[in-house]
């Protein structure tokens, strides 16, 4: 079976069904509210976001409150809280959201502040910007209201403490498990966040694809969402969410625009990149997708009363 029917009849999960849900033996039906996130920490996420279409959030706030749990969760060191920090020590952040209507907002290289998607949130409504970056994101955090605490935890200084010793550039394939969050609520609305601390040991003020609205992260709610998870910036380079979406416009199905989007990025690197990339989508009809260039990927898809965790091979 070629991968993408597998995908198009339903990948098989690893079974990790969310309390939230209650019952897991409910048949999943496309017209439900969805949330789509990248990787493990997807599940919790999962799980805060349908709680929020729960409450009568609609798909931005449910893209938000997903966000916001692996930011605050110090064991994941690729987000927020806990996230390892740049070669200097510190610990930046990135993020950005976007919502059915189009707008948008985003920070980037913002310390200091626990959850830069809520900020980026306060930037897209608050705001007539869409991207605040560094000292001037931090600023305006505050003047938000958000405090100001120290990222760094104990366990994350001590592997940059011991990093330090050696100053081994980290590969591409390390510390890259951005998590990306799409959408879409009853009225079938879509709405994603995407939010990272980035590339462990960066340079200080390196600044990846997960705050750049049509890279890491772009919604067209008349076409479809995507997101990236991966090396920024090669995301950057090919605006690779953008892309995604575009293709579904021209009439790709999620998977195949994912695949087509990650083609071109392969073929610019001779036919074997060196680094991962992985995109997930929702078109409007509900319809979902996914793809990664090598390796496998795993992202966590809520609908229906189940919260499931899917493995995918990558292309190479």
């Amino acid at each position: 079976m070629k991968r993408r029917d597998f995908i198009k009849t339903g990948a098989i999960g690893l079974a990790a069904p969310s309390a939230v849900f209650g019952e897991t033996n409910i048949k999943p039906n496309k017209n439900d509210p969805l949330i789509l996130s990248t990787w493990k920490h997807g599940l919790p996420a999962n799980d805060a976001a349908w709680k929020s279409l729960q409450n009568g959030g609609n798909a931005m706030d449910a893209a938000e409150a997903g966000a916001r749990v692996p930011e605050a969760d110090p064991s994941i060191t690729s987000v927020g809280f806990g996230g390892y920090p740049d070669e200097e020590g510190n610990v930046t952040l990135d993020a950005c959201v976007m919502d059915s209507k189009g707008n948008a907002g985003s920070v980037a290289f913002i310390q200091n502040i626990k959850h830069p998607v809520s900020v980026a949130r306060k930037v897209m409504e608050d705001t007539k910007h869409v991207m605040l970056v560094g000292e001037g994101a931090r600023q305006f955090a505050v003047s938000q209201g958000f405090e100001e605490m120290d990222l760094l935890t104990v366990e994350s200084k001590k592997a940059w403490e011991e990093w330090k010793k050696k100053r081994r550039e980290m590969t591409p394939h390390e510390t890259h498990d951005t998590i990306s969050v799409l959408a879409q609520d009853k009225n079938g609305d879509m709405a994603g966040a995407c939010t990272t601390s980035g590339w462990a040991y960066k340079l200080h003020g390196r600044v990846g694809d997960s705050p750049i609205i049509g890279a890491g992260l772009f919604v067209d709610n008349e076409i479809g969402c995507a997101a990236a998870t991966g090396l920024g910036e090669e995301v950057i380079k090919t605006t690779g969410s953008f892309l995604v979406v575009e293709l579904m416009r021209q009439g790709y199905d999620p998977t195949a625009a994912c695949e087509e989007a990650l083609n071109r990025v392969i073929k610019r690197h001779n036919g074997n990149p060196d680094f991962q990339i992985a995109y997930i989508a929702i078109r409007k009809d509900g319809e979902i997708g996914s793809a990664c260039i090598k390796g496998s990927f795993e992202y966590a898809l809520a609908r229906g009363g189940q919260n499931k965790l899917h493995k995918i091979k990558g292309l190479l």
